[in-house]
């Protein structure tokens, strides 16, 4: 699952609620965009590692915090936070590491 940025349009509430709910809560997940544009949970590569690539990159939600899942993706107060950030900081993000709190 991810959601092209520069498609018009796809940048959807309905979009980052499917995405959150994609990701399992279980992992640590880090929510990332490329260069190109394409918004992507990652897992493998979380925290600094393997950054080449990216525009910007969320902080890493830890295992267990309930920041992915259908249970995230149920708080419509979360799904719009993210969201925001993704209007916000694509395509010119204020630094390649975005920390909401």
């Amino acid at each position: 699952m991810h959601i092209d940025l520069k498609q018009n349009d796809s940048l959807t509430l309905d979009a980052v609620r499917a995405l959150i709910a994609s990701g399992n809560p279980a992992i640590h997940t880090q929510l990332r965009v490329t260069r190109d544009g394409i918004a992507f949970l990652s897992t493998e590569a979380v925290g600094g590692t393997d950054i080449q690539g990216l525009c910007f990159r969320l902080e890493t939600w830890a295992a267990g915090s309930g920041y992915v899942g259908a249970a995230a993706a149920s708080d419509a107060t979360w799904v719009k936070q993210i969201h925001t950030a993704l209007q916000t900081h694509w395509p010119m993000p204020l630094s390649d590491y975005i920390d909401l709190y």
